[in-house]
């Protein structure tokens, strides 16, 4: 991969890349507008194919990393803007179900000290709402639905606006090179993501800037990193493991595990005095199974496939999965990863493996593999984020 990477950087200095990126996602743009079933997606495309268009004929003219930051303002900040103060004005098909579930972990978190409810809170809801009921993410996403719970319903207390903060200030922070903030900005992918639901923009971000912080050999800044995407959201987890190998072949265990895995019990453990047992339902019971109601995540993956298909398939897929991942894992010991790039390649081809082989998954999820895969071969390359950060060769036309 990052040899063909490296020769689409060569034409024309990496434009014609860039124009077909463009091509490509602007066409995806416009096939969303027109003919997709959900409605916040359709919002998005409606006004992202018009910003991908302006930056495809804006590529022989413009600053790579410049046009890349505008391209994401056009593309993904605008969007969701417009769909958070359409959603504030009383729009209630402009955010996806993930918005409103956060918002209510926030809630939750502000009146109760934890944010879920318990598996008899739950069955006490209307059949209609219980699926609602359930938070299946870290506590530590409650934090971007505290907006909400303590100003009100504005277009700037949705989550979708702070997701958008935190993602952006850690790939700034990153400051990786221009193909690098494409994986992580403009890419249809995240983009439609971030604008629509967004909870993962920024989980995703801070995986990239905890590879970026162990490319710099700051492996504190990297524990703290990662343990606050861990904190959030477990699709951290395999990268918070991956990056324990990586810091013990260097050294570093000892820097690296205190914000690590110190992040992720400080949030959890409130959430487990107040009431362990609705963590466990929420956040382990519903995503295998074992809820009150069933996950709408349903994307046609072998996963999904298997279980759905063959008789008890979702033990069979769910075995399959542990399988890759005890797979992974002695790859991981027998050839641990001495470099970034190498660590991120781990983590990419994991966190597709996982996505692939999962009984209940999102197509969206796809962002994670997709940017990492594409971090890992510029964090290969000696201008990547291995340079100073003083070195102009990271914001490379």
């Amino acid at each position: 991969m990052t040899r063909l990477l490296a020769r689409a950087d060569a034409a024309a200095g990496g434009r014609a890349l860039d124009a077909a990126l463009y091509a490509l996602s602007g066409a995806f743009a416009l096939f969303t507008a027109l003919a997709s079933t959900l409605l916040p997606h359709r919002a998005w495309g409606s006004v992202a194919a018009w910003g991908y268009l302006a930056a495809l004929l804006l590529v022989p003219f413009v600053n790579r990393l410049l046009l890349t930051w505008a391209t994401f303002a056009a593309v993904s900040l605008l969007p969701l803007v417009v769909q958070a103060v359409q959603r504030a004005g009383g729009r209630l098909d402009r955010a996806q179900e993930e918005v409103v579930v956060v918002e209510e972990m926030g809630r939750h978190l502000a009146s109760t000290g934890s944010p879920y409810l318990s598996r008899a809170g739950i069955a006490a809801l209307p059949a209609s709402e219980q699926l609602g009921g359930y938070h299946p993410y870290q506590p530590g996403m409650a934090v971007f639905g505290l907006p909400r719970a303590w100003l009100g319903d504005h277009w700037f207390t949705d989550s979708r606006v702070w997701f958008a903060v935190v993602m952006v200030a850690a790939v700034a922070w990153a400051a990786s090179t221009v193909r690098a903030v494409q994986a992580a900005t403009v890419f249809p992918v995240c983009a439609l993501t971030l604008a629509t639901g967004g909870d993962d923009l920024p989980v995703l971000a801070l995986c990239l800037l905890a590879l970026a912080f162990c490319a710099r050999n700051r492996f504190g800044a990297a524990g703290l990193a990662v343990g606050a995407a861990a904190a959030m959201k477990p699709f951290a987890f395999p990268v918070v493991g991956v990056l324990l190998v990586l810091a013990v072949v260097n050294g570093q265990w000892r820097r690296y595990l205190p914000g690590a895995i110190g992040l992720p019990v400080i949030t959890l453990l409130p959430a487990l005095l107040v009431d362990a047992d609705a963590y466990l339902e929420n956040v382990i019971r519903f995503p295998t199974g074992h809820g009150l109601v069933t996950s709408p995540a349903q994307s046609p993956f072998p996963g999904y496939l298997i279980a759905t298909s063959v008789p008890g398939g979702r033990y069979v897929a769910l075995g399959l999965l542990v399988l890759a991942g005890l797979t992974i894992a002695a790859l991981l010991l027998r050839r641990p990863p001495r470099t970034a790039a190498a660590a991120a390649l781990f983590c990419g081809y994991g966190l597709l493996t996982a996505i692939l082989l999962m009984p209940t998954t999102r197509f969206g999820y796809l962002l994670y593999p997709v940017a990492l895969l594409v971090w890992a071969a510029e964090l290969s390359r000696p201008t990547g984020t291995t340079a100073p950060r003083s070195d102009t060769a990271l914001y490379r036309q």
